[in-house]
């Protein structure tokens, strides 16, 4: 934090994490002055009118800035970009992604940022305060998924992004409704409300599309129940009429802490009566015929009509 005589020269350093372009340091130094501070390396020139004023490493945080401010001022960052400066854990990739109007002109961006266009972009999807400026949560989630290589790829984003608590309630349909014409956007309303509802994880959606087509009846996703010593639990699919209990195990499950705290509260379910069936998240895509033969004769052991 500079003292708070400093300058404002070094305030715009300190809310920009140390990067400027050309533009801005003219405001305060002379081109004399700037060439000076590059040829004794005090600054170091990250793109052609885009400069870092340390000479030290870069950060995700500044190459996000060095990106904004070599696209121009009509620039946002955007999209997976705005998630990963969020929070968003499990989508690791380096591209900076950023949002400019389609008549914004064209120009020559560092290697790594990537630009889309839109003819789209309302007030309420920029953030205010956003620094760098920036969509909000919601549309950069909607715009992650749109932008996905795959559609497996756009339902994790969408999924993530409820389970970690980025987003939720209706703020993603929300969205949708000011994008009538999104790519992927039946995928994205379907993964949302199925993710609002409950089913958080990619294994859990993948398992509510197989009971759906398979004509099963719906369960509740992620019911609060209680075990013996008192603690909320969160059971993954509940078909609640019939009391039957589906836990979809991810890798994690693998870990012998995890597997025992799962055979705990397995026990304690079937101690009350449940019927409780475990399926491994690989067997609902390389086996679901299995899967939907043992859930079936769960059901109508349980009392289901068929």
């Amino acid at each position: 934090m500079p003292a708070d005589d400093a300058d404002e020269l070094t305030w715009l350093l300190f809310r920009q994490e140390d990067v400027i372009s050309l533009g801005q340091a003219s405001r305060y130094l002379s081109r004399k002055a700037i060439r000076h501070r590059v040829a004794t390396g005090r600054w170091r020139q990250a793109h052609r009118a885009v400069f870092v004023a340390h000479n030290g490493p870069i950060g995700p945080a500044q190459v996000r800035w060095i990106a904004i401010l070599a696209a121009g001022p009509a620039a946002l960052l955007g999209g997976l970009s705005v998630a990963q400066a969020g929070g968003l854990r499990g989508f690791p990739g380096r591209v900076v992604h950023l949002l400019l109007p389609a008549t914004c002109r064209r120009t020559v961006l560092p290697p790594g940022v990537l630009a889309h266009r839109t003819t789209r972009l309302p007030d309420r999807d920029v953030l205010a305060i956003g620094q760098p400026p920036r969509t909000v949560v919601a549309r950069s989630v909607v715009d992650a998924a749109q932008w996905a290589s795959t559609d497996a790829e756009a339902r994790a984003m969408i999924a993530a992004a409820f389970q970690q608590r980025l987003v939720g309630g209706d703020e993603v349909h929300e969205v949708l409704d000011r994008m009538p014409r999104l790519r992927r956007r039946r995928l994205i309303l379907a993964t949302a409300s199925d993710a609002a509802g409950g089913a958080h994880s990619l294994n859990e959606l993948d398992f509510l599309r197989l009971v759906r087509r398979a004509g099963l009846p719906e369960p509740s996703r992620q019911k609060v129940r209680r075990d013996a010593a008192g603690r909320r639990r969160y059971l993954d699919a509940y078909f609640e009429e019939w009391r039957v209990h589906v836990e979809v195990d991810g890798g994690q499950h693998l870990d012998p802490a995890h597997a025992w705290a799962d055979m705990r509260r397995q026990n304690d379910l079937w101690l009350e009566g449940d019927r409780f069936l475990r399926f491994p998240a690989w067997a609902l895509r390389a086996h679901p015929d299995q899967v939907l033969t043992q859930l079936r004769t769960a059901l109508r052991a349980a009392g289901w009509p068929g």
